[in-house]
């Protein structure tokens, strides 16, 4: 393990993905380490985004659907997701939020096995991912159940319809066997409904050679779409021509311009769309997914495991000297996070951030702090520990300011 700053400057020299730092918009003075939650904004973004504004949509107004292919785009960006996850072709599209196609799909394995009314997810699940579960046993009434448990594998019998799991917790940063937990569902003939939020663009992912059923992820955090970017699913094609949405749209509709009185679903995976696509959110999405495309996937993922590892060995003498204690794995089976808890984790994270370092706070005691490859360098991670430590020993964090409530972001 090195052990200056000046031996990780030089790693960081020698980086083949250095020159996609360059590709972003990072303010000077600030080492951004809270890409798991919003990633920054590429800087071909605003171009693409005048072009639209000023040439198709100013110039071409309705007739750019067809002339520019506004319609094709949800499928045309849910193809390069679908590269970075492994998915079958044609299985992807970009559409609505993470919520809203957790509830489609899920609603839609229920539907797909008939005979089985269970539900099973991780009690530590992010909470949409509960909640959305929750509400939706409620909307179909008694019979349906949702198991909460610690041990998803260990709730799994011929009762169960579907197993929905966060592939990297939120929190923790703890990676799941996505291998084995998708087989071990299938064993016993339930579907896998996955959200990978926390995964693309962090992590390899392999969802066709896995079998994965179904999955759902965000475009805002690891892929760099912009704040509220539209999410993607994934419907593996040996199901959609069963596959059934809750939510008709027209444009799910197998002839959506014909109008037609009777919903009649589209064949593929447009049958997964609901209403008209968000043009000016997907473009920079668009973006953001071409830029992951062109990174060297297991030089993404080499760097992130050095990160981590690099962030929590700096970060033991500070768990010693100031009672932090690390959440995330030190094994391989970890995203491109690390999470510590505190006691006064919110104040501390906020004294931090007034220093330049942005992390983000998850309530009761969790300090979150991506390390997304692209863009983070080796000596960020020393240079930001660096900061911790002396908010700690100067006592920084005790100003009453940093103990105010704030709005919590996503």
């Amino acid at each position: 393990m090195v052990v200056s700053r000046a031996e990780l400057a030089a790693l960081d020299v020698a980086d083949v993905l250095a020159p996609f730092r360059e590709r972003f918009t990072l303010p000077e003075g600030v080492i951004y380490l809270d890409g798991n939650s919003l990633g920054p904004v590429p800087k071909a973004v605003p171009g693409r985004i005048a072009e639209v504004l000023s040439r198709q949509w100013g110039q071409s107004l309705i007739r750019s659907w067809t002339a520019h292919g506004w319609m094709g785009l949800p499928f045309q960006v849910g193809g390069k997701i679908g590269r970075l996850i492994g998915a079958e072709p044609d299985s992807v599209v970009v559409a609505d939020s993470t919520s809203v196609n957790l509830f489609k799909l899920l609603a839609g394995a229920l539907a797909l096995r008939p005979d089985r009314r269970v539900m099973v997810t991780e009690a530590g699940n992010f909470p949409t991912d509960l909640y959305i579960a929750q509400g939706l046993m409620e909307l179909l009434g008694p019979g349906y159940e949702r198991r909460a448990v610690d041990d998803p594998v260990a709730a799994l019998d011929s009762d169960v319809a579907v197993l929905t799991l966060t592939h990297v917790n939120y929190r923790t940063g703890a990676m799941h066997d996505m291998t084995k937990l998708t087989a071990a569902a299938h064993a016993v003939g339930a579907l896998v409904l996955w959200d990978l939020s926390h995964s693309v663009g962090a992590v390899p992912l392999q969802l066709a050679a896995d079998d994965v059923d179904l999955a759902v992820g965000c475009g805002y955090k690891y892929l760099n779409g912009g704040p509220g970017a539209p999410a993607f699913l994934m419907i593996a094609p040996r199901l959609q021509a069963a596959f059934r949405s809750p939510m008709t749209g027209w444009l799910g509709h197998a002839a959506p311009f014909e109008f037609a009185a009777a919903y009649r679903p589209a064949a593929g995976i447009a049958r997964a769309v609901v209403g008209t696509p968000p043009i000016l959110s997907l473009v920079p999405l668009d973006v953001g997914v071409d830029i992951m495309n062109e990174a060297p996937g297991a030089a993404v993922r080499e760097k992130s495991l050095r990160l981590t590892e690099l962030f929590m060995t700096l970060m033991e003498p500070l768990c010693n000297a100031h009672g932090f204690r690390m959440l995330t794995p030190r094994s391989s089976e970890r995203g491109s996070q690390v999470s510590v808890a505190h006691p006064n984790g919110y104040p501390i994270m906020q004294a931090l951030i007034s220093r330049g370092v942005i992390g983000d706070f998850r309530a009761p005691d969790v300090m979150r702090f991506g390390v997304a490859p692209l863009y983070v360098r080796f000596a960020d991670v020393w240079d930001a520990v660096a900061v911790l430590d002396d908010v700690m020993r100067s006592g920084l964090w005790r100003e009453p300011r940093f103990h105010v409530p704030r709005p919590p972001v996503t």
